[in-house]
């Protein structure tokens, strides 16, 4: 298969050397959040296509035939790297031999990464719930585009700086709202281990019901012994994951209420995709501010209904 994917590849595009300076830059981008940074970077010199959209899971994601052809045309393709396009990375590895395709999220140093427990030799791979992480990938995407298009790196570079100013703001929101969460009840429970990295950044205990990557089962025993942290910790709240089956998170509910303890759905958070496309929750700012947001006034903290600015969906 993977050499008949090569041989498609080649006989669908060539690969350029360089894109010249009046020429819009053609960017594929694996997942939501990578193709927004490369848009915010790139501004009007990219022409940036997501191959997953929202709702989509990255962990079990397999490339399509037209995800081959524009892989295979675009300048630049953007990848996510540590393990997250899993059924994709050997596609991925291969566009890298034939052309331009980095995966951005490698560039970060190890030692500013989680090891994976379900995975030897991996790292937890959902450090875009790290806003301070994100900037780091932000400069990597601003760095291949700048290799790409030489032409234009100083309007890549100004892009990205502007972009980390709003991820600074991002960040001083987060700390500010978070903060307000009472301690004993910063507990994230949700339904896969994809907050881990958020959890670090803001003091919060994060439990998820299946492993870092949905590909993994969550079995009766591992159900029944968080129906049993519920209950003896009172934890009230739990949350559901915009890409991944709420089938578990409401197992929990139902559990802990056969043990007379209450616990209702805090809300929907977004894990490992973004929001709707042309919504604010559909930037990864947003994204990361109606998570944010979300989680400090589902566990009894103060954060404003509509956000940082005011832009969140509100019911």
């Amino acid at each position: 298969m993977a050499r008949r994917l090569t041989s498609f590849l080649f006989a669908a595009a060539l690969w350029p050397v360089a894109v010249q300076a009046q020429d819009q830059i053609s960017v594929v981008a694996t997942t939501g959040m990578i193709a927004d940074a490369a848009r915010v970077v790139g501004g009007e010199i990219v022409s940036v296509q997501a191959l997953m959209g929202p709702g989509v899971d990255p962990h079990s994601y397999r490339q399509t035939r037209s995800d081959i052809v524009a892989a295979a045309r675009a300048d630049v393709v953007l990848w996510h790297g540590l393990y997250l396009e899993a059924q994709m990375e050997e596609f991925l590895l291969e566009l890298g031999e034939a052309g331009t395709a980095v995966p951005v999220a490698e560039a970060l140093p190890p030692e500013n990464l989680i090891a994976s427990d379900t995975y030897a030799d991996q790292f937890d791979p959902h450090v875009w719930m790290d806003p301070t992480l994100w900037q780091d990938v932000v400069v990597q995407v601003a760095a291949t585009l700048s290799d790409v298009a030489p032409d234009h790196a100083e309007l890549f570079e100004a892009n990205a700086e502007a972009y980390s100013a709003e991820i600074a703001s991002l960040i001083a929101y987060s700390d500010e709202v978070l903060s307000t969460v009472p301690e004993a009840a910063r507990v994230l429970v949700t339904a896969h281990d994809a907050f881990n990295y958020f959890g670090a950044a803001y003091g919060f205990e994060v439990v998820g019901i299946q492993g870092i990557s949905t590909e993994s089962e969550a079995g009766l025993q591992r159900i029944g012994e968080l129906v049993d942290l519920l209950v003896e910790r009172e934890i009230a709240a739990v949350f559901v994951e915009s890409s991944v089956s709420d089938r578990n998170i409401r197992a929990l509910i139902e559990g802990a209420a056969a043990q007379g303890h209450e616990v209702v759905i805090g809300g929907e958070l977004y894990s490992d995709a973004m929001g709707p496309d042309g919504t604010y929750e559909g930037t990864w700012i947003g994204m990361i501010d109606h998570n944010v947001t979300t989680i400090a006034r589902a566990l009894g903290g103060d954060a404003p209904e509509g956000g940082m600015q005011g832009a969140l969906a509100t019911n």
